[in-house]
């Protein structure tokens, strides 16, 4: 039996992508200083009953490095969406021109980018945890099959794919946290 021990090395791979894509969500959610449309993917209107993202409500536009502008669709719900961007916490403040809302995006000071570095770094650290927990259920199921007659030349070969699968992975978040921080401290 222990001749078809068979890791699937993609399920693994598919889980750390998945630790990745959040990664990359979480840091969009980030304001950096420059304006971006993704940057109000977390804030929901109370629309139709039903909370909604900003963007099934309206047209999100970044007309200039410094502003985001939405264009709501349904004059009732300026109100809302202007409600919903001032309680999100993002630290914006909007702007009515009829049914368009303006967001000027401040410039960040020193000590709000340090604080945003710290976030980056915390959200790195899920990212880590993520990867490292996958590592140990690829590793647990190798134990199982070391339990089960594999020999220890195969086991030893399988953790070290494991390992090196989640370094690669760990390295990339190393890499994206640098170029986040750097992202945030540009002025």
């Amino acid at each position: 039996m222990s001749e078809d021990f068979e890791l699937d090395t993609d399920d693994l791979k598919r889980r750390m992508d998945g630790a990745m894509a959040n990664l990359r969500t979480e840091f969009a959610s980030l304001r950096t200083g420059r304006a971006s449309a993704s940057m109000l993917e977390p804030v929901m209107v109370d629309a139709y009953g039903s909370m909604t993202p900003i963007n099934q409500v309206g047209t999100v536009n970044v007309p200039e490095p410094r502003m985001v502008t939405i264009n709501v669709w349904d004059k009732g719900l300026v109100n809302k969406v202007e409600k919903a961007i001032r309680e999100s916490g993002l630290g914006i403040n909007p702007q009515m021109n009829g049914t368009i809302i303006m967001l000027p995006i401040p410039e960040l000071n020193e000590e709000r980018r340090r604080e945003l570095t710290k976030v980056a770094g915390s959200y790195a650290e899920h990212a880590r945890v993520s990867v490292r927990n996958v590592r140990r259920d690829g590793m647990d199921q190798i134990k199982k099959a070391k339990s089960d007659g594999m020999s220890e030349d195969d086991q030893k070969f399988w953790e070290t794919e494991v390992q090196d699968l989640t370094d690669n992975y760990i390295a990339e978040v190393d890499k994206a946290l640098e170029g986040k921080q750097a992202e945030i401290m540009q002025v």
